[in-house]
């Protein structure tokens, strides 16, 4: 049985332009176009309206747990913080599945996920040295499905690499359609 807990509301804007606290160390395109070129990314929880301006923008908000078990969901609850103060390396991953992901009944996308990918699974191997943050974006109107950004130290950054690619290997990764990665510093 999948449960499922709703818990809506924290909203997030990343603004990309000349201002921010991560400077852009870079960013390319996994699958489909890229996103324009920019200095620094800023990422500002709350009322978006609020947010600076900046060459581009993408907004997302939390949503409920989908696709997992109650005790996936608990193992996933004890995700470290954000803002650590030794997590000066992060990245935003925007992603848009294709349609024929979506015109998957649930059921068959849970069992791609992680019956058969194992994200879940393989996502926990790397907490706590990894905190991570999925940020839904498919029904605001944005051109993208989900926003996941991540935070971790400079020693794990090669653990962030595996993980990173260990998910773009499984079968899941054959219905995204586009994919940005953007590597992130923050000053020591």
């Amino acid at each position: 049985m999948i449960h499922v807990i709703c818990v809506m509301g924290e909203r997030v804007r990343f603004v990309a332009g000349e201002l921010g606290e991560w400077r852009v160390d870079s960013m390319r395109a996994i699958s489909g176009r890229d996103v324009p070129a920019a200095a620094r990314l800023a990422r500002i929880e709350g009322d978006p309206s609020a947010a600076a301006r900046g060459s581009w923008s993408i907004d997302g908000v939390r949503s409920y747990e989908r696709y997992v078990h109650r005790a996936e969901q608990i193992r996933l609850a004890g995700s470290p913080a954000l803002g650590r103060p030794d997590a000066t390396r992060a990245a935003l991953i925007p992603i848009c599945k294709t349609d024929a992901w979506w015109a998957l009944p649930q059921d068959e996308r849970r069992a791609i996920f992680e019956e058969r990918s194992h994200h879940i699974a393989i996502g926990l191997e790397y907490i706590p040295a990894i905190a991570r943050r999925l940020y839904h974006c498919r029904d605001l109107g944005e051109p993208w499905d989900f926003l996941t950004w991540f935070e971790f130290a400079e020693r794990d950054r090669g653990a962030f690499d595996t993980l990173v690619d260990r998910l773009r290997a499984t079968e899941e990764w054959r219905y995204v359609a586009r994919e940005v990665e953007i590597r992130l510093s923050r000053d020591e």
